[in-house]
Parts: structure tokens; C-alpha cells; sequence
């Protein structure tokens, strides 16, 4: 909708409401002079009832949530009101001339409006009073705004992530060489070198990065060199209560942390070293 188209939607809207306040005002000011109120409050009288409906609509159009729903009540309540005070004044012929007579027939009823017609002018101060406050510290969340800056951090990060891959890591320091090859002999945690674009992507995406594949000579844990002898003394410690069943390649490998191949050598001599203590043992006892 255009400007123009607005402008005349709120001049007609203006037109209407005005003409309506000029058709109430009549009831409204008869019926303050029949509680009591003098020519000038009567005549203002119209305004505190009338003018809190309109203050009321501008603030259901300003204000949100809790604040939006109270404007709204005290909008519906003084249209009630207002309605009910017109229609008394159009079912009483006597209140048109201005003089103090009675709202109802019926005292209790008649109570009743006495206290409404008074009441309204103090609602106005409190409602009136509380609208206001409402609107002036309203303060409205910047939507534009927001959506711009949640857009450009989506636009940086998407940016970081879509950055090309680093260059591959400086070589590091020539280590020890490694008893065994064996990938299996590898125990306890690799760590490799990473460079700190690759941390940074790492810590967006919110996952640990893992090595994959083989892992390089250079990046395993270095463990010292053991001699035949050593290597020997420990198996013949770690397999001395063991069975001949249990006396294997694979056992032994995994009991002194050692290759395959030292664990078949050591298996073998092993069993040499028992098949001669059994044959010494026999020769003894023979």
C-alpha cells in the first residue's frame, strides 16, 4: 500500500472517529450533570471517557506482548462503559434536559451507574497515566538490525570454513628409530602437527580431528632399543609359570611389547631352552 492509500485510511479513520465522539458527547454530558458535575466538568466530561478509548487504541498499535494486552482491556472496558451511559441516557427522556434525576428505577441499579459515571474520570488518571508510562519506556527490538548482523556472522563463519587448506606441516625432528613396523606395537595416543588455520576450522566445527591411514614414522611415540638379551630376560620373567600350551609367538609378543618376528624368536627359544632342561632333568634322574 502506497503513502497516498495511507494517508486517506487515516483520514477517514480520523473523520469516523470523530463524528462518533460528536454523537456520545450529548449522552455523555447529560449524564454527568445528573451526578453532580457542573457546565464545565460536564463538558469536558466526554473527553476523559472518549479520549481514554482513543489514548488506549494508540497504545494497543505501539505496545507488545503483556503491555499490548493491557492497553487492549482498558480499551474494551471504557467502550462498555461509554455504551452503557449512552444507553441509559437514551431510555431516561428526563436526563436531556439537564436536571438531577434518577439513572434507574431500581435503587441498587441505580447505585450502580452513579458509581460508574463517577468512576470513570480517576480510572482515566490511573489507566490514562499507565498507558503513557507503557509507551514512552517501550523500547522496540531492532528486527532489521538483528537479521543483518546474524547474516553476517553467518556469511564470516561460512567464509572461515570454506577457506583453502593449509600448507602441509614443517617436518619434525628426526626421532629415534622404532624397534618394530608393526602398526599393532603402537600404543597410547599420536598427536600430529597441525598448523593454526587447521585449529581454527577444528574448534568451528566443534570435533577433534583424527589421524587417518598409517600413521608416519616421525609422529609415533619413540620407545627405547632393547638388546636380544634384554628382550630374552624379560620373556623368560613373563612366561616363567606358563604352560607349554600357552607358550606362543603371539603371547609373548603381547607380554614384552615386541614385534612378531622377535615373538616367534623368542617362542623358539624358549622351547629350546625347556626341551633342554627336560632332557637334562631326565638324564639326572635316570
Amino acid at each position: 500500500m502506497n503513502r497516498t492509500a495511507k494517508g486517506l485510511l487515516v483520514a477517514a479513520l480520523v473523520g469516523v472517529v470523530g463524528m462518533a465522539f460528536r454523537v456520545s458527547w450529548n449522552a455523555q454530558r447529560d449524564v454527568a450533570r445528573t451526578v453532580g458535575a457542573d457546565g464545565t466538568a460536564a463538558l469536558l466530561y466526554p473527553f476523559v471517557v472518549d479520549g481514554l478509548m482513543a489514548l488506549a487504541l494508540v497504545a494497543t498499535l505501539v505496545l507488545t506482548g503483556r503491555d499490548k494486552t493491557f492497553a487492549l482491556r482498558v480499551l474494551a472496558g471504557y467502550t462498555v462503559a461509554s455504551l452503557v451511559l449512552n444507553y441509559v441516557h437514551g431510555l431516561v427522556p428526563e436526563l436531556h434536559g439537564g436536571g438531577r434525576v434518577q439513572l434507574a428505577d431500581w435503587d441498587p441499579a441505580n447505585w450502580l451507574l452513579v458509581l460508574l459515571a463517577t468512576s470513570l474520570p480517576v480510572g482515566s488518571i490511573f489507566f490514562g497515566s499507565d498507558l503513557v508510562a507503557k509507551v514512552l519506556h517501550h523500547r522496540p527490538a531492532p528486527i532489521a538490525d538483528q537479521d543483518e548482523s546474524e547474516q553476517l556472522t553467518v556469511n564470516r563463519l561460512g567464509s572461515d570454513l570454506h577457506e583453502s587448506t593449509p600448507a602441509a606441516p614443517a617436518e619434525a625432528t628426526e626421532l629415534p628409530a622404532i624397534e618394530s613396523a608393526d602398526p599393532q606395537s603402537v600404543t597410547g595416543p599420536v598427536e600430529l602437527p597441525q598448523s593454526a588455520p587447521a585449529l581454527a576450522v577444528a574448534a568451528l566445527q566443534h570435533a577433534p580431528r583424527r589421524a587417518t591411514g598409517r600413521v608416519p614414522e616421525s609422529a609415533r611415540t619413540p620407545r627405547p632399543t632393547r638388546t636380544a638379551d634384554e628382550l630374552l630376560g624379560e620373556a623368560r620373567s613373563a612366561t616363567a609359570d606358563w604352560p607349554d600350551v600357552e607358550l606362543t609367538a603371539e603371547a609373548i609378543r603381547k607380554a614384552v611389547r615386541t614385534s612378531s618376528a622377535n615373538g616367534r624368536t623368542l617362542r623358539d627359544t624358549l622351547k629350546a631352552e625347556r626341551a633342554e632342561q627336560m632332557t637334562v632333568i631326565g638324564a639326572v634322574a635316570g
